[in-house]
Order: C-alpha cells, then sequence, then structure tokens
C-alpha cells in the first residue's frame, strides 16, 4: 500500500509533467507566433467549449422534461417529443456567431403557437417546464455573446470607462504610424528594421511608437530584442476597425 509521502510525489511528478507541456505549448506559440496559428488555437478552444456546453445543455433538458411533466398523461409522449424538437433547435443557435432579435421573436412566438393548442388545464405545469429551459436557453446565447438586447447593449455602451478606453485603445490608435505597425503585424511578426521601412521612422522615433503599443498590451516583443507580434488585443481592435469601415463605407 502506498504511504501518503508516496502519493503525494506521484501527484507532484503528475503535476511537473502537465507544466511542462503546457510550457512546451507556450514554447510553440511563441515559436509560430502568427494570425494563422493565434487564430486556429482559438477556433479549435471555441468549438471544444461549445460542444461541452451543448452537450450539457441537451443532457439537462431531457432531464428536466422527464421530470418535470406531468405523469400520467395519455399526451406525454407526444408532447414531450414536439418540446424536445423546439428545444434542441434552439440549441443550434449556440453554435452560430449572432443571433437576431427577429430570430429570438420568432422562436417565442413559436412556443406560444404550441401552448395555444393545449388541451388541458395540466399542460400548464409542462409548459411551464419548457419555458424554464427556454429561458436558460436564452441566458446561455446571451452570456456567450450570441445575442444581446437593445437594452443590455445600452447597459454595455453606459459602462465604458472613458479613462481607461482612450488611453489604452484611442491614444495608442490615434496615429498613423502606430496604426500602419499594428497592421503590418496581422499576418506575420515584424523586426525593428523591417518596421522601419513600413513607416519611414528610425532609431528613437520609431522607438517611441513602438513603447507605446507595448505598453498598452497591443503588441508584444517575442524576447529582447527579438520580434515584435500582435497581441489578441490588437488584433480585435483591427478587427473592429475594419468592420467600423466596411459599416460607414455602405451607409
Amino acid at each position: 500500500m502506498e504511504t501518503v509521502e508516496e502519493i503525494y510525489k506521484e501527484k507532484m511528478v503528475d503535476i511537473d509533467t502537465k507544466l511542462d507541456s503546457i510550457r512546451q505549448d507556450l514554447k510553440r506559440l511563441m515559436e509560430r507566433s502568427n494570425k494563422e496559428y493565434l487564430d486556429m488555437m482559438l477556433t479549435n478552444l471555441k468549438k471544444e467549449f461549445i460542444n461541452s456546453v451543448t452537450s450539457y445543455v441537451s443532457d439537462d433538458r431531457k432531464n428536466s422534461l422527464e421530470r418535470g411533466m406531468v405523469d400520467p398523461c395519455d399526451l406525454r409522449e407526444t408532447c414531450k417529443a414536439r418540446f424536445n424538437e423546439f428545444l434542441a433547435n434552439n440549441e443550434d443557435l449556440i453554435h452560430q456567431d449572432n443571433v437576431s432579435n427577429d430570430i429570438i421573436n420568432e422562436k417565442k412566438a413559436e412556443l406560444g403557437e404550441l401552448k395555444k393548442g393545449a388541451p388541458f388545464g395540466e399542460c400548464n405545469i409542462c409548459f411551464s417546464e419548457v419555458n424554464s429551459l427556454f429561458e436558460k436557453q436564452l441566458s446561455l446565447i446571451s452570456s456567450l455573446k450570441i445575442y444581446s438586447t437593445n437594452g443590455e447593449k445600452m447597459t454595455a455602451i453606459s459602462a465604458i470607462h472613458e479613462e481607461i478606453m482612450v488611453k489604452s485603445v484611442l491614444e495608442p490608435l490615434s496615429n498613423k504610424q502606430r496604426l500602419q505597425i499594428l497592421k503590418s503585424m496581422a499576418s506575420e511578426t515584424r523586426t525593428f528594421s523591417s518596421l522601419s521601412e513600413i513607416t519611414g521612422l528610425k532609431g528613437g522615433n520609431l522607438l517611441f511608437h513602438i513603447q507605446k503599443l507595448l505598453e498598452t498590451d497591443l503588441i508584444l516583443q517575442r524576447h529582447e530584442r527579438g520580434d515584435y507580434m500582435i497581441t489578441k488585443k490588437g488584433f480585435n481592435l483591427l478587427r473592429i476597425l475594419a468592420d467600423f469601415q466596411k459599416s460607414i463605407q455602405t451607409e
């Protein structure tokens, strides 16, 4: 039988192994740091997370309907099948990047139509369970930032911290050369000399603008005197600017 000390040593070895694996992953990330690789990692992580969430929601739906619906009832299995179909279709929305208010309103109307056809007073119990599951789905979709109401959007706008936003976003991007630097790193890392060619700046002038971007975590330097690369924050900001430019061009 293993002693406590032996078990502890085994756990420490396991932890060291996992930490070493993480270090190796980070090392590979730094070595292959470019937009495509980062996008691939983020996409895969998102897929794994969404699949896990969907699996949980599906199990919760089936178990909740089994427990919460009226029993005995002659229409129980028929209604359960229709409720499962309605809720399962909603779960497909979790895999989408954006869900509009129109789609949500259509889903609410669909549930309302189902309720209109309810033949018994006891049906209210079953529909209460379905409505509870539906609200949980909407809450999840909202928490994943896939869908938000106009009220939630206004709350988010009012929560913008002016000083932080100006210091960490608007000021760093208010200069043409700094935006050139950030754009140039969207798909590859850059050396100091290559940034000099792109911006036309040299020495201390270029270093000043690079430092501004470093201080606000829009770019990072892979190691001392090494190449510069864009961060996730920097890349997301570029995407926001691209979307904004597209929106004003189509107005």
